[in-house]
């Protein structure tokens, strides 16, 4: 299918002033967002995430109980919304959780960079899916987009996209590498169009991730994109997001530019680790170390 060539047919990428704007805004709001209410929403926006090369089925099968346990030891408060790990792990973690309401999220499609036969990509998704992942993370394909070869980056998403079936997608559009607001404009209209149910900042493994200067393009792309097709689809901010201060931002962000309305954990998350405890904390208003 054909991408590139309807491009045009959105409304125009925010300028960089309109971006250092919007930021400023929104670091000016988060401190009033700094309340229990928002951190235990964003406490339950999280996927959990483990990504280690040092993972294996006694780690995970742990993290994931930890996970699944969280309402014993606090009553009172949502869980987190999945746990992310490797594709050899889902059924680990399926497991660990079982008859609870938390979701499976597995990286898949050539994760972290994207770099493989479409083959391959195309069969990890599948395998994912058919093994118990509820949502499946992959990567937009960076080194195409760079070369301007947007049909073909859109394309693969598209295949993916079928792989999946039911499964929840989101497209990783590894904004560190991508050079200009324009380029994470199009890779996130590409990425949608193509049938992402969410975009997603980055994957965490290079150096730079997550920025509020990202999310700002992403959701305005995520507004033009809905404004043409009368979809939603979600935005997730992962890589970087540690403390309970970075998940108040991308709250914000998100609040100022798309509405209240996507403040639901169907169509806004955060991939984190660390900020969950600092969340919890901020939450408890003491240090707390749980997961």
């Amino acid at each position: 299918m054909e991408y590139a060539n309807h491009l045009n047919e959105y409304a125009a990428a925010p300028t960089a002033e309109q971006i250092t704007e919007a930021v400023a805004s929104a670091r000016e709001a988060a401190s009033g967002n700094m309340n229990r209410q928002v951190m235990e929403f964003c406490l339950s926006a999280i996927d959990l995430t483990s990504l280690s090369c040092a993972d294996n089925e006694e780690s995970i099968s742990a993290f994931a109980r930890r996970a699944a346990e969280f309402h014993i030891d606090y009553p009172n408060l949502k869980g987190v919304a999945s746990v992310c790990v490797y594709p050899p792990f889902v059924e680990t973690v399926g497991l660990a959780i079982d008859a609870t309401p938390l979701r499976i999220t597995s990286v898949a499609g050539g994760f972290p960079s994207s770099q493989t036969f479409l083959e391959v990509k195309m069969l990890e998704v599948a395998m994912a899916v058919e093994n118990g992942a509820d949502e499946v993370d992959v990567v937009l394909n960076v080194g195409k987009v760079l070369e301007g070869a947007y049909d073909e980056a859109a394309n693969e998403i598209e295949v993916l996209r079928g792989e999946a079936e039911d499964a929840t997608l989101k497209v990783i559009l590894e904004v560190g590498a991508l050079p200009s607001a324009e380029e994470i404009y199009k890779a996130s209209l590409l990425a949608m169009a193509a049938g992402a149910d969410f975009i997603k900042t980055s994957t965490g493994k290079i150096a730079v991730s997550a920025t509020p200067e990202a999310a700002v393009v992403m959701c305005h792309a995520i507004r033009a994109y809905y404004e043409m097709s009368g979809r939603k689809v979600g935005f997730k901010a992962a890589g970087g997001v540690r403390t309970a201060e970075d998940a108040a931002l991308y709250y914000t962000i998100v609040k100022e530019i798309l509405g209240e309305e996507w403040l639901t954990t169907d169509l806004f998350r955060i991939g984190a680790s660390a900020a969950a405890n600092n969340l919890l904390s901020a939450i408890e208003g003491k240090e707390v170390v749980y997961f």
